[in-house]
C-alpha cells in the first residue's frame, strides 16, 4: 500500500469516504462492515463530517472503529455555521461523542463561511492544546484562501478532483506541492460515478485488467501528496479500491486521458459539490 505523509502520520494514498453513509438505517450494518473491511485491507484513513447525514456518518464510523481506534486515522469536518470560537468546541464535542473517541486526528473547516478564518483557527488550536484534535486543516480552499490563511499548522486541503474536474492542476495543486501541503481528493470517481461510464476509462481499464474506478483512483493519486477518498459499501468495491493503490498508469494512458479530459490552460473557479 503506497502511503502519504499527512499531519505527521503515514496514511494510505487511498482512504475511505463516508458521504451518504448513515442516511438509511437498513444499510448501517453493511456500511460498518465495509469500513472495517477497508481497515483490514490497509485503507487506514477514514474521512467523515458532521454534515454527512447530520452526524449519521460519524456514528457509522464510530461503530466501525470501536476496538480498532489505533489502526485508523480519523478525519472529520465542522460546518461553516459552527466555525466560531463558541461553535467549534461544541461541534467537536458532538463529533467526538458520535465517533466514540476522545480525539480526532484531523479536523477540517468544511468550507469558508461567515466567521473570520482567524477565529476558526484560534478555536482549532485551542482544541489541539486540549487534546481534542491532533491537527487541523481546511476543505474547499483555493490558492487565495490559503494565502489569506497563511498558517503552517494547516495540515491539508480537501478539494474536488478527478479526471473530469481538473481545475486545481492550473495553480492550486502545484502551489500546494511547493508548500508540501497534502491534498485530499473527494469525489475521485466523480459524483455518482458518472466518470466510470466514459468509454475511454473502460478502454484503459480493459488494457490493464482492472476497472474504470481503479483507473480513476490511480490517475488521481499519480501525484505525490494526493490522497483519494472514495466511498464504498459493496465488499468487492472496497477490495478494488485497495488494489488500485498498486496500479500505475503509463504515458499512453495519461496522454489519452489528457485528450479526453483536457487539463486546464487558465485559472478556473474552484469546483465544489
Amino acid at each position: 500500500m503506497r502511503t502519504v505523509k499527512l499531519a505527521g502520520s503515514s496514511v494510505a494514498t487511498i482512504g475511505q469516504g463516508t458521504w451518504y453513509m448513515g442516511e438509511d438505517p437498513t444499510r448501517r450494518a453493511a456500511e460498518v462492515a465495509a469500513l472495517q473491511q477497508g481497515i483490514e485491507l490497509g485503507l487506514n484513513l477514514i474521512d467523515t463530517a458532521e454534515m454527512y447525514a447530520e452526524g449519521g456518518a460519524e456514528a457509522v464510523v464510530g461503530e466501525a472503529i470501536a476496538g480498532r481506534r489505533d489502526q485508523v486515522f480519523v478525519v472529520s469536518k465542522v460546518y461553516p455555521h459552527n466555525a466560531s470560537q463558541r461553535g467549534v468546541p461544541l461541534a467537536c464535542e458532538r463529533s467526538l461523542k458520535r465517533l466514540r473517541t476522545d480525539c480526532i486526528d484531523l479536523y477540517l473547516l468544511h468550507w469558508r463561511g461567515q466567521y473570520p478564518l482567524a477565529e476558526t483557527v484560534e478555536a482549532f488550536e485551542r482544541l489541539r492544546d486540549q487534546g481534542k484534535i491532533r491537527h487541523w486543516g481546511v476543505s474547499n480552499f483555493d490558492v487565495d484562501d490559503l494565502r489569506e490563511l497563511d498558517n503552517p499548522a494547516c495540515a491539508t486541503n480537501q478539494v474536488l478532483y478527478n479526471p473530469s474536474e481538473r481545475g486545481i492542476e492550473f495553480d492550486l495543486l502545484p502551489w500546494s506541492q511547493a508548500q508540501a501541503l497534502p491534498i485530499m481528493a473527494y469525489c475521485p470517481l466523480a459524483q455518482a460515478g458518472r466518470l466510470l461510464k466514459h468509454p475511454l476509462m473502460a478502454e484503459i481499464a480493459e488494457r490493464h485488467g482492472v476497472t474504470p474506478a481503479q483507473v480513476s483512483l490511480a490517475w488521481v493519486t499519480r501525484h505525490d501528496g494526493v490522497i483519494a477518498i472514495p466511498k464504498a459499501v459493496d465488499p468487492r468495491h472496497v477490495e478494488l479500491n485497495a488494489a488500485a493503490a498498486g496500479l500505475k498508469l503509463n504515458e499512453e494512458d495519461l496522454r489519452a486521458i489528457d485528450q479526453a479530459f483536457a487539463p486546464p490552460t487558465r485559472k478556473q473557479r474552484l469546483a465544489m459539490v
